[in-house]
């Protein structure tokens, strides 16, 4: 089996490090499917779930990521993400509660046109809506 060495890293620690056979990345572009020997590429990360398929194992292996950079060469795939979860972290009622809450932060930061509110809201809002797709994918299928 042809493999291809994956590391996801957010801005405050290494998520994965490893092996996968096949690599499946939310871009801006579409959900990006990534085989060893792929053709070098870079993209932007939109929010939602990376999914990783790792020889030897019956699962795939799930991380919730809010946004990034994804750099893909033939042996290599890297994602720089803004925020990254593990599955095993997710949970649907703190995120739930935690859109709700940046949409309200969202609100009236735009009322008082506070950039840097904007900005810090518009970042909360992509990693709970990352977590809520991961966690919607989960339940779709492993249902």
């Amino acid at each position: 089996m042809s493999v291809m060495r994956v590391e996801v890293v957010s801005n405050e620690e290494h998520i994965y490090s490893g092996e996968a056979s096949f690599v499946v990345v939310p871009t801006v572009s579409g959900e990006l499917g990534i085989y060893p020997r792929h053709e070098p590429i870079m993209s932007l990360v939109r929010p939602g779930a990376l999914r990783l398929t790792v020889p030897d194992s019956p699962e795939e292996v799930l991380v919730a990521v809010s946004g990034g950079i994804l750099e893909v060469q033939p042996d290599k795939v890297m994602v720089l993400a803004d925020i990254a979860l593990r599955s095993a972290e997710l949970d649907t009622a703190r995120a739930e509660e935690a859109k709700r809450a940046a949409q309200e932060r969202l609100a009236h930061a735009k009322q008082s046109n506070d950039d840097y509110a904007q900005d810090k809201a518009h970042v909360a809002l992509a990693a709970a809506i990352a977590e809520l797709k991961t966690l919607d994918y989960l339940r779709v299928h492993k249902e």
